[in-house]
């Protein structure tokens, strides 16, 4: 029978998706400069609510970027205490005219939910927010154990604000463990608990040339050209095979345990539907004496995401660049340290520069892997509530991507986190029409309700 708070949730499950598609109407993109008093005003939305329901001590922080939001209840004495984190902030809506319906406009198609934000972040923020209010509806204004919110602006721009305000007030965050819910299923109706992140080193690579832009008829032939210079580095960072060339760069590197890869052998994952489906592409790339889960999850990559400089708009300029950048990036597994990484990547690349170019470093962000253990009474508690909601086994997966706030939570406050994500592979995360299953983000406002009974002992 279902409890109480979860009957809540269901009576009131139009008006949780309204609120949800007020605040994806924000455009609250923290990387563009211009959304700076959008990205103010999602935390706004996302605090007056926290205080409406009535959740403590609910503040906007300041930082030196976008604003963090903080909130309390710790009415619960004797109970475990939840950090709960989730973020308000988005990725650019980019390219504008693939979206089928406008990127901060919420519709409603199959049962999705489609807007920038979606399911990365806001949509499963709500879930949180709205797991609260239930519980403390069906439980005369309590919760069933203490709780901490942190919520912050800047997980799409690397999330250094946060990372400083954790190191910074450790005493104000401490908690027995936390939750977050930033990431999805493995496959639809399949509860799942990711239990591993890969960690990142995002740089920018700078060329420069010539001391001004140059017309290519005069100069082509002796000027040096930033774009080749950078054509030539990069050419050198892996191999066709997929590995990466950089001296020293696997010498850490930790597989999973056989009872992990065994798990991920029951896993319903097909290469070829994947390809397909989720990748568009004719052919899987990378090293194939590894299995396609165990290179996204547990393999180091390294990749290109953007070339900015010289001429780029419609018809032609003959122009040889005095700079032009890269953007690349490199995925780390358990064990390798990113500032080891740095230092190897950044020697190698000063040593394969060609002549005439001048090459320069820029770090935009770096956080190390990690791996939460699942013999934890929360993540147990977590996999009950699951089975409860879902009727199904949990399973145990690794993401490839990276949530460096995982890491801090694990090294600075010493918890373990409950990765406990309900979005689904298909979801076009960064990408054009992002989406949230409707039923998904219903769920997830059940599982966490749950989930919260049983550590609070009032399941």
């Amino acid at each position: 029978m279902a409890s109480p708070a979860v009957n809540y949730a269901r009576d009131n499950q139009q008006r949780f998706l309204s609120e949800l598609k007020t605040f994806l109407r924000i455009p609250s993109i923290s990387t563009l400069r211009e959304h700076k008093s959008d990205v103010q005003k999602a935390a706004e939305y996302v605090a007056n609510e926290l205080r409406r329901i009535g959740l403590e001590n609910t503040q906007i922080v300041p930082t030196k970027g976008h604003p963090l939001v903080y909130a309390d209840w710790l009415h619960a004495p004797g109970k475990p205490t939840v950090l709960c984190y989730a973020h308000y902030d988005v990725q650019p809506p980019d390219p504008l005219d693939e979206w089928i319906s406008p990127p901060f406009e919420p519709t409603e198609r199959n049962n999705n939910i489609y807007a920038r934000g979606a399911v990365d972040d806001k949509g499963q923020l709500w879930m949180q927010v709205k797991a609260f209010e239930a519980l403390m509806k069906s439980h005369h204004g309590k919760l069933p154990l203490n709780v901490k919110v942190i919520i912050e602006g800047e997980e799409e721009v690397g999330g250094e604000s946060i990372a400083e305000y954790v190191r910074k007030e450790k005493t104000k965050l401490k908690a027995d463990f936390a939750l977050v819910c930033d990431t999805e299923l493995f496959a639809p109706d399949l509860p799942t608990l990711c239990v591993g992140l890969r960690g990142l080193v995002y740089t920018e690579l700078e060329a420069v040339g010539p001391k001004t832009d140059l017309h290519s008829g005069m100069y082509g032939g002796a000027a040096p050209n930033p774009f080749f210079g950078l054509i030539e580095v990069i050419s050198k960072l892996k191999d066709a095979k997929g590995r990466i060339l950089i001296p020293g760069f696997y010498k850490d590197v930790k597989a999973p345990t056989k009872d992990e890869l065994k798990a991920w052998k029951r896993l319903p994952f097909k290469d070829e539907t994947f390809r397909k489906a989720e990748v568009g592409s004719t052919t899987l790339i990378g090293e194939r004496e590894y299995p396609t889960l165990y290179r996204l999850w547990a393999r180091p990559t390294l990749e290109v995401h953007g070339m900015p400089g010289g001429f780029t708009a419609p018809g032609a300029k003959t122009v040889i660049p005095a700079r032009a950048a890269a953007k690349v990036s490199m995925r780390l597994v358990p064990k390798q340290d990113p500032e080891d990484i740095l230092k190897k990547y950044s020697n190698y690349i000063k040593k394969i520069t060609p002549r005439g170019i001048d090459i320069k470093i820029k770090v935009w962000s770096k956080g190390p892997a990690c791996v939460v253990g699942t013999d934890n009474k929360y993540i147990k508690a977590a996999t009950e509530a699951l089975h409860d909601v879902f009727k199904k086994e949990t399973v145990f997966i690794r993401s490839g991507g990276s949530i460096p706030i995982v890491t801090d939570f694990q090294d600075v406050l010493k918890i373990p986190s409950v990765m406990m994500g309900f979005g689904l592979p298909d979801d076009n995360l960064h990408a054009p029409n992002e989406k949230f299953h409707i039923p998904n983000f219903y769920r997830g406002i059940e599982t966490i309700c749950t989930f919260f009974e049983k550590v609070g002992g009032a399941g």
